[in-house]
């Protein structure tokens, strides 16, 4: 079937808001495919190349940020104590594996969010769900839960103000690996994990003083002063994919590319065959993902991958599972049977986030600590009975002292003590504590993995 950027329009459709003036939305749309490109079709195509490597177990994806980003947090001070975060668990995980990791952020566009329900009730009122800041407000009243095609808007504004201080923070100096030490967060120092890390980033030191005496140093390489974050967000609201749909000038003849983020995913929700969601996605030319629940049928899955990826290019598709701490060693086991046995080139990513999501008797969502490193330790044994590579991890956190995530080793987080900084607008996030104790632990698993004779 021939395809186009609005070749979407004629499937059906999940997860979208309906919006109440069609020609306001259409207005806003028009607007936004005026708008400059939030990323360009290289670097789009450079980060296919790195997720390649990945596909081929010579390299590991790093993906995280926000659940949803929100207009109300952003800042600066938010942004750069993320990307310090990622740093520091970049470098643990590149010193731990002496292989390149890929960092991918879910930020610059991560604003919408699929819903179980359509509505939900507090007090018994009942109104439309909350749907991320690019549709609607958080806040419970009538008016606040009508989608606003204008949010849009301010969500490309945003994206590209975040998208210029990542650029800034990559290049200008805070990624400099002379500055190691200089990721860690104020929250963060004293802990054990700080301490771990510490170490890595004094023997980082020593080889940094060797290479120098060499004549090697961050002056006159840019491979140790700069790095490269890319961005990513659920591709939801196909509308605002489609204005951003470009073909570049440098791309061979008919190539399209989804400018608004580096990396898309379809969500566990929207992937069905025959949906929108798949029939944008298989058009365009970003590299994507697409998330793996447990209800996900193996030859379902097959066809979907036949889909997505038909040319069977390496770094193209991502499978991220999300199955839950208790059932991913059964559920991801078929699956990664089924791909072994078809030759598909695939990036294996873990999600250990939305399949371990649970209500506090306090009332508040949140995740155990020790089930979303269950869930990644279950991913490595699954991977290691199957003989396959387990190339990433994909979750959620921010560089914010919340108290969202229940547990860690490090300063511990009761239920009780979750109202005291429970911030997210959406999902728990972990916090960098608890993220770093996360990298710590796929470092040892990746290290006894490769220590480990086959």
């Amino acid at each position: 079937m021939t395809w186009t950027a609005s070749s979407w329009r004629d499937h059906p459709i999940l997860q979208v808001p309906e919006y109440p003036d069609a020609a306001v939305l259409k207005d806003v749309e028009n607007t936004l495919a005026a708008m400059p490109p939030l990323v360009f079709a290289g670097e789009v195509q450079a980060l296919r190349h790195q997720l390649g490597e990945v596909a081929e177990g010579r390299a590991f994806l790093l993906q995280g940020g926000d659940c949803a980003e929100s207009f109300s947090e952003f800042s600066a001070d938010h942004i750069r104590d993320t990307f310090k975060v990622m740093m520091q668990m970049a470098v643990v995980l590149t010193f731990g594996l002496s292989m390149p990791v890929v960092k991918v952020a879910r930020m610059a566009g991560q604003f919408a969010k699929p819903r179980s329900s359509a509505t939900e009730v507090i007090d018994g009122i009942e109104l439309p769900s909350y749907r991320g800041d690019m549709i609607n407000a958080i806040g419970f009243t009538e008016e606040e839960r009508i989608p606003d095609p204008v949010r849009l808007l301010r969500a490309y504004h945003q994206s590209s103000a975040t998208l210029n201080l990542i650029r800034a923070f990559a290049t200008g100096g805070l990624a400099n690996l002379e500055a190691v030490h200089a990721w860690t967060l104020d929250y963060v120092k004293g802990s054990a994990e700080a301490s771990r890390y510490e170490e890595i980033a004094s023997r980082i030191n020593e080889a940094l003083d060797f290479m120098r005496a060499c004549g090697v140093s961050s002056a006159n390489s840019r491979s140790l002063r700069e790095t490269r974050l890319y961005t990513s967000h659920e591709a939801l609201l196909l509308n605002y994919e489609e204005a951003f749909t470009r073909q570049d000038t440098i791309t061979p003849e008919g190539s399209e590319f989804s400018t608004s983020a580096h990396m898309l995913w379809i969500g566990d929700r929207t992937r069905q065959l025959d949906g929108a969601h798949v029939e944008y996605m298989r058009g365009i030319a970003n590299p994507i993902g697409m998330k793996c629940g447990p209800s996900l049928d193996p030859d379902e899955m097959l066809k979907l991958i036949e889909t997505l990826n038909p040319d069977n290019v390496p770094g193209r598709l991502t499978l991220i599972a999300r199955m839950g701490a208790g059932q991913v060693r059964e559920k991801l086991t078929p699956l990664l049977e089924k791909v072994k046995q078809s030759g598909q080139k695939v990036v294996w990513c873990c999600d250990p986030m939305h399949g371990n999501t649970v209500k506090a008797s306090s009332g508040f969502k949140t995740r155990r600590v020790d089930d979303v490193l269950e869930e990644v330790r279950g991913f490595f044994d699954a991977h290691d009975a199957v003989g396959t590579y387990p190339g990433g991890v994909h979750f959620e956190m921010t560089g914010a002292n919340v108290t969202e995530c229940v547990g860690g080793d490090v300063a511990e987080v009761k239920e009780a003590d979750l109202s005291d900084r429970y911030r997210t607008f959406c999902d728990p996030r972990l916090n960098a504590n608890q993220s770093l104790e996360l990298a710590l632990l796929i470092a040892d698993l990746l290290k006894q993995r490769r220590d480990t004779p086959a």
